[in-house]
């Protein structure tokens, strides 16, 4: 389910859950008890799918618990793909059935794997800018596109390029956020009408050419690896594609993969 801010619902159904109580001398922890609590709300349409579950403060007068134990309990739910939490505005039921399968972590490593590297981010351009072609058919639209195009610097050296493109509807906002410094995915996440809920990548080794090359400090036709990324909302709709493309004799890719609970 797509949540933004035109569709958050602010309105408190009937409280169903209020004979729901913790017990303190039970075998499961305070918060595994009351993550079930708030799944049972989830699943009986006590809490519904974009509403704001009560606030922190909220959830602790109401079970006596502290709020070490409620932001454990929130965080399992969010983990789980039941809530979304969202900067500024609170935590909204985002799926009424777990998200289910692999969470993947990509780190940039110079020379070798596991060693981890500090990133200066330069950019190069940003603005509205008509697309290749091939992007506009990966994204789906015929709107207005904003393009970011950035270098990526290790030790004063560059490692990698990428391009970002946007449709603008997605992210209205784009020209005021703090592009230089912030990360393209929180940015969706946190500003965006849809927010990314799954993201393809496809890797290929392919040739420099022309600015890329340039940007690069290459010869044109060196070889360079290049990641393509399509992110996408829970509704299926094209947000975002990126395309990074880095010196094949200065970073790898590596990919970690985790299980979701």
């Amino acid at each position: 389910m797509n949540i933004d801010g035109s569709q958050l619902m602010h309105s408190k159904t009937p409280d169903k859950s209020h004979d729901k109580t913790i017990d303190r001398f039970g075998q499961d922890k305070l918060y595994i008890q009351l993550t079930r609590i708030l799944l049972e709300d989830i699943n009986s349409g006590a809490l519904q799918l974009g509403q704001q579950i009560p606030t922190e403060e909220e959830l602790c007068k109401k079970y006596d618990v502290s709020k070490i134990t409620v932001r454990q309990a929130i965080n399992n739910l969010v983990a789980d793909g039941y809530l979304i939490k969202i900067q500024g505005k609170g935590t909204f039921v985002a799926n009424a059935l777990p998200v289910v399968g692999l969470a993947m972590k990509t780190r940039l490593t110079e020379e070798m794997f596991g060693e981890e590297v500090q990133l200066d981010r330069r950019i190069l351009y940003q603005g509205i800018k008509e697309p290749p072609s091939d992007i506009r058919i990966y994204l789906k639209t015929d709107e207005s596109i904003y393009c970011i195009i950035s270098r990526r610097m290790v030790r004063g050296r560059t490692a990698y390029i990428e391009e970002a493109f946007i449709p603008h509807s997605m992210l209205p906002l784009i020209e005021k956020l703090d592009i230089a410094h912030g990360s393209l995915y929180s940015m969706l996440q946190e500003k965006g009408v849809r927010k990314i809920f799954k993201m393809i990548q496809t890797i290929e080794v392919s040739k420099a050419e022309g600015d890329s090359a340039k940007r690069l400090g290459v010869e044109d036709g060196f070889p360079v690896l290049v990641a393509h990324r399509l992110f996408f909302s829970s509704d299926n709709m094209p947000v975002a594609y990126t395309k990074i493309q880095g010196r094949s004799d200065r970073y790898k890719f590596q990919t970690e993969f985790e299980r979701i609970r």
